[in-house]
């Protein structure tokens, strides 16, 4: 069974950057949510600055729409590749 390397980009991106973009919403809401990741992440993203406003967290949602588009289609180019040279059962 080979995967769709279009759908697991899409979903995982999706996935990151969605979970980027949540937990700066919350962060906004409650300071002290999150911050250490956020200003990990800040530190992984060039553009991503933790300075708790909203234009910063739609980048960072950004960025990880992206970053997680990009290790999905990574990894189901690698699954498909892997799952291509086995033999059947």
């Amino acid at each position: 069974m080979r995967l769709s390397i279009k759908g697991m980009a899409l979903a995982s991106g999706l996935l990151w950057g969605g979970c980027l973009l949540c937990l700066g919403l919350i962060n906004l809401a409650a300071p002290s949510y999150g911050a250490a990741f956020l200003q990990m992440m800040s530190s992984v993203y060039p553009g991503f600055h933790f300075s708790r406003s909203v234009g910063d967290v739609l980048v960072g949602g950004g960025y990880g729409l992206v970053d997680g588009g990009i290790a999905g289609l990574i990894l189901a180019w690698l699954y498909n590749l892997c799952a291509g040279r086995g033999g059947k059962a």
